[in-house]
């Protein structure tokens, strides 16, 4: 069992590793001293959060890009939350159906789905580009994270609580609002905070769907580096990583990181 152990404790180390390692080299190259974008790093410097935090179209496209996770995770919050609650206690004949149908941008290529969504608003006319077709195709792969958060929630909840309050007189709406609600938000929670990621990080969904003047960060990076190979991508980067970690830390601080585990309640 020890010999077992040990090689299980060198797996999940190498994983972690693995996981880890990207992260830290672009966080390493974003403090080069040098000109170009090297690892190891030729000495350590700021200047390139300095030049990045100057450069007009990264603070554009970063802006942009919050404005529209922010758009999206109240959007995908409120129909993934309520799909969730009808899917998972009204819906009994085409539960499996519709489940599939909610989730199905999780199990397609993000590229197959900008595809389709871009032949889509051509074919109706909506608007091919911009700020609209982003925050339906962005909606589109973000609520899926928060249907399967909440539904997992909702799958060991206790409804005798709101039979409860609803034998003392509570209305629906005053039931949902403090019974379940307070209840679920740890999966609630979780899902908003997919959803933003999501949503901030998302690049083969907006590379098709991305306008002059509605360009997301992800893009502008990748435009960036197409005739710039220096630390102030990596600078950019290491910005979107630490917001990241900023937004976990928060939560935790807020509501404690086992409120937003998948069997929370």
């Amino acid at each position: 069992m020890t010999g077992r152990g040990s090689w299980l404790a060198i797996l999940v180390t190498a994983v972690y590793v693995f996981l880890i390692a990207p992260m830290a080299i672009v966080i390493l190259a974003a403090l080069n001293a040098g000109d170009y974008l090297a690892f190891p790093p030729q000495g350590l410097s700021l200047r390139w959060f300095i030049r990045a935090a100057h450069t007009e179209p990264f603070v554009r496209s970063f802006l942009f890009s919050l404005k529209l996770a922010a758009w999206v995770t109240v959007a995908s919050t409120l129909l993934g939350t309520a799909a969730a609650l009808y899917v998972v206690r009204h819906s009994a004949r085409f539960r499996n159906l519709l489940r599939l149908a909610i989730v199905a941008p999780l199990q397609l290529p993000a590229i197959l789905t900008g595809i389709a969504l871009l032949i889509f608003f051509l074919a109706t006319g909506i608007g091919t580009r911009g700020m609209r077709a982003l925050f339906i195709g962005h909606t589109l792969v973000s609520l899926p994270y928060v249907f399967l958060t909440v539904s997992a929630v909702l799958a060991g909840f206790d409804r005798s609580l709101e039979e409860a309050a609803r034998s003392l007189g509570a209305g629906p709406f005053t039931t949902f609002r403090r019974i379940t609600l307070p209840l679920i938000k740890g999966g609630v929670i979780s899902g908003a905070l997919f959803a933003f990621i999501t949503s901030f990080d998302q690049f083969p969904v907006s590379l098709l769907l991305v306008s002059v003047g509605n360009t997301t960060l992800p893009i502008q990076l990748f435009d960036y580096l197409r005739f710039s190979f220096d630390p102030a991508a990596a600078a950019v980067s290491t910005v979107s990583v630490l917001m990241s970690v900023a937004i976990v830390l928060i939560v935790d601080r807020l509501v404690g990181l086992q409120a937003v585990s998948w069997g929370a309640q």
